[in-house]
């Protein structure tokens, strides 16, 4: 059963998302790396394709918001469906310990489950044992033998332009 603390994003909720996310940078101590501005994830969100998707998270009786995932498709070719990739997963940490993160990655587990997506997967920095505990604690396991690569800035900007 879906916690009633756990809604889809709205328009309304961008400014607070945009917020958490800026915090959610500087957590993770690369607040000069974060650039969202809010048009950009509200035509995101909720532009005419959208290419991503965001769940918010209230405490009970609460108006704003203090949590959020961030979340868009990826598609297996092994299994021939979508998965979910969750790009960010934050809750302010004065709500931290409520069960609204745990209660995001539920409706994410069911939001997969009814569109019959493989899987749901994520990345978590090796240095941030507090998410990794929790997640493991959820059930998730990482992958090993698995490496993300980035292709970024001016190495983009080259392969991008045809110039190298």
């Amino acid at each position: 059963m879906t916690d009633p603390r756990i809604t889809a994003a709205t328009p309304a909720d961008v400014p607070a998302i945009v917020g958490m996310v800026h915090e959610l940078a500087a957590y993770e101590k690369l607040p000069q790396d974060c650039h969202l501005e809010e048009s950009q994830l509200t035509a995101a969100l909720f532009g005419d394709s959208p290419a991503a998707f965001a769940l918010v998270a209230r405490e009970t009786g609460g108006r704003d918001p203090v949590g959020f995932a961030l979340w868009f498709l990826n598609f297996s070719t092994w299994e021939g469906v979508h998965g979910i990739y969750l790009e960010d997963l934050y809750v302010q940490p004065g709500a931290r310990g409520s069960g609204l993160g745990k209660a995001l990655l539920v409706r994410l587990a069911e939001i997969a489950v009814e569109r019959g997506y493989a899987r749901v997967e994520w990345s978590v920095l090796d240095w941030n044992t507090p998410s990794i505990d929790f997640y493991r604690a959820f059930g998730a396991v990482p992958l090993e033998g698995w490496t993300t690569y980035r292709l970024t800035g001016p190495a983009l900007a080259r392969r991008g332009s045809g110039t190298d």
